[in-house]
């Protein structure tokens, strides 16, 4: 069982969330909560997932997120949006978040999207707007994102495009025929080389550098 936390501010979403989730089987929201409960509820019951809310009139999405990051074994987290503020989609990318998803998700969709979660996959929505990417890029990178793509190996950059389209290491393993260690090995060196720590930033420096091109066309590695 995959365990998830939902943190919201609005008890509406926090239930039709849950009612999603528990219904597909294998996911098991153990808590839905507010978020000046969202530290406290990560701590007791140990989520695998935690879908935040960006923004919450309580207490700020981007705060939550920085303690949360600072637990000695973080969960996942994605941001619960509607992408009305770049500002903070750029904020809680460069603090790390694992990916976006949009507070109408289509709900069957979103099991599959925890599970990609879980899996250490990137889930970005199609949504991300392009001046959330150059939020994003104009003050994490330190360098064009062309240049820092150039430093990748033939390999690497194989595993970044399958990262960008969302997959997970063991999938990427079987794409490319490596195994799950190696993938790793392969991951930790793009993070390292495009100066970034997260399956998302990485994915968005693929798309400002031109790499995604081929993702759309159909020809990936």
């Amino acid at each position: 069982m995959i365990r998830v936390l939902v943190v919201d501010d609005e008890a509406l979403v926090r239930t039709g969330f849950t009612h999603i989730l528990d219904a597909a089987g294998d996911l098991d929201v153990v808590a839905a909560v507010s978020g000046d409960e969202a530290v406290r509820a990560v701590r007791e019951l140990r989520p695998d997932v935690v879908l935040l809310d960006i923004r919450m009139p309580d207490v700020d999405g981007l705060s939550v997120l920085a303690e949360l990051r600072r637990l000695p074994d973080p969960p996942v987290v994605a941001m619960l949006t509607t992408f009305d503020a770049d500002d903070y989609v750029a904020a809680a990318l460069r603090s790390g978040a694992a990916g976006f998803l949009l507070k109408d998700t289509d709900p069957e969709q979103l099991p599959c999207l925890v599970r990609a979660l879980a899996e250490g996959g990137t889930v970005l929505s199609s949504e991300v707007t392009r001046t959330v990417v150059d939020g994003f890029l104009g003050h994490g990178a330190r360098e064009p994102a062309a240049r820092l793509t150039d430093r990748l190996t033939d390999r690497e950059r194989a595993v970044l495009l399958l990262m960008a389209e969302g997959l997970a290491n063991g999938e990427i393993g079987e794409r490319l025929h490596l195994s799950t260690g190696t993938v790793k090995g392969h991951v930790s060196a793009v993070f390292s080389k495009l100066q970034v720590g997260s399956r998302v930033q990485a994915a968005l420096i693929a798309e400002r550098a031109g790499l995604l091109g081929a993702l759309r066309s159909g020809r990936t590695p």
